[in-house]
């Protein structure tokens, strides 16, 4: 079976590219086809299987990709595909588009309808504070983009979401099913720490809808430490608004990452994520989370027992919830247990039995 992979595009370290790395790890003989590719940011991947659409050789494509959006389609649509007996593409925006010929079975893995397409533009224009062109651009073109995107949809054989928070969106903007299979992560790096130290920590991608700035308001008046990791648009603006009981580390390794975790209180997540991955590794880590009680951490976080609810997006909310924590009352092996239920491992076994399911029903069909 002649297998291709499809991404969005390599420009950033997220949760999607762990799925990709994943994909890739099943079946690595595939090559990767994304619309460009930054290699400093990403280099884990068969550098020589990537294979780069047109928008690759555009200047500050990597930087600010938003320019190059109404292009994308078109990018996404002249990847050559044929000849091959399966594609997976991997898309939180166009990679599903791809055209395959009608030998080849397309099974996409959805990490959500596009953001800034379907519910959550605001939240995408506030993320582009220094791009004062794309924001007066992008809402005029977003009518076609979304025809576009749901036009996509029909070229997908079969949908797999990382979610049931995603599924719903499918269904909602779609109209159509899926199956779940939750994202991978990596909770063999992770160990339960012989002890806890006095902070909590969060961090990822500090960008507007992370919601970082109710951690900081609370932290600052309570002046417990905490401690932030990663960069982002919003990096500058938080520093400048923390008192000095907040530390930020920046962009770290993946080592200093995993101590970070699993010495801290709690990790607290207070975002509305389609899944989110730093949660389950932090209870990889055996510490329990504070999340907002919404999207992707209502699938994840048992509640009293993995980590504990805020029920509103409010820095008051979440200053409640904080005073009446209590990290004694987990169980730090009941929480890495639970962890490892979302495992690398897990993802590959179900992905490889779900495609291979799948592309027997698909052959059955075509010779009957």
């Amino acid at each position: 079976m002649k297998v291709a992979l499809v991404h969005d595009y390599l420009s950033q370290d997220g949760g999607a590219e762990k799925v990709l790395k994943a994909l890739h790890e099943i079946w690595p003989d595939a090559p990767i086809f994304v619309l460009f590719h930054d290699a400093n940011k990403i280099n884990y991947l068969d550098h020589e299987k990537i294979r780069t659409s047109f928008l690759n050789h555009f200047p500050f494509v990597n930087q600010i990709f938003q320019w190059y959006l109404p292009l994308m389609p078109l990018a996404t649509e002249r990847h050559q595909l044929q000849g091959f007996d399966l594609v997976i593409s991997s898309s939180s925006g166009f990679a599903k588009g791809v055209i395959t010929s009608t030998d080849t079975l397309h099974i996409a893995y959805c990490h959500t309808p596009p953001r800034f397409l379907w519910g959550d533009g605001n939240n995408y224009l506030s993320d582009l504070k220094n791009n004062r062109l794309v924001k007066i651009i992008l809402p005029l073109l977003t009518h076609r983009l979304r025809l576009w995107d749901q036009l996509s949809t029909q070229r997908v054989d079969q949908f797999i979401a990382n979610s049931n928070t995603v599924k719903r969106r499918i269904e909602k903007y779609y109209r159509r099913p899926s199956q779940i299979i939750f994202p991978p992560v990596d909770t063999a790096r992770f160990q339960i720490a012989p002890k806890v130290e006095n902070y909590f920590v969060a961090g990822g991608r500090l960008v507007p809808y992370k919601r970082m700035d109710l951690i900081i308001k609370v932290f600052n008046r309570l002046g417990w430490p905490l401690k932030i990791f990663g960069t982002g648009s919003e990096y500058p603006h938080l520093k400048r608004i923390a008192k000095a009981n907040i530390e930020f580390y920046g962009k770290i390794s993946e080592e200093e990452k995993i101590k970070l975790l699993s010495e801290a209180r709690a990790f607290i997540h207070p975002q509305k994520e389609d899944f989110g991955i730093t949660p389950l590794e932090a209870m990889a880590a055996g510490r329990p989370i504070i999340a907002f009680n919404q999207g992707g951490a209502t699938e994840t976080v048992i509640p009293n027992e993995t980590g504990v609810f805020f029920s509103e997006q409010t820095w008051e909310s979440l200053l409640h919830t904080l005073l009446n924590f209590d990290q004694t009352t987990f169980d730090s092996t009941k929480i890495r247990n639970h962890a490892q239920s979302f495992s690398t491992d897990r993802f590959k076994t179900e992905m490889e039995k779900f495609v291979t399911e799948q592309y027997s029903k698909f052959k059955a069909a075509r010779a009957g």
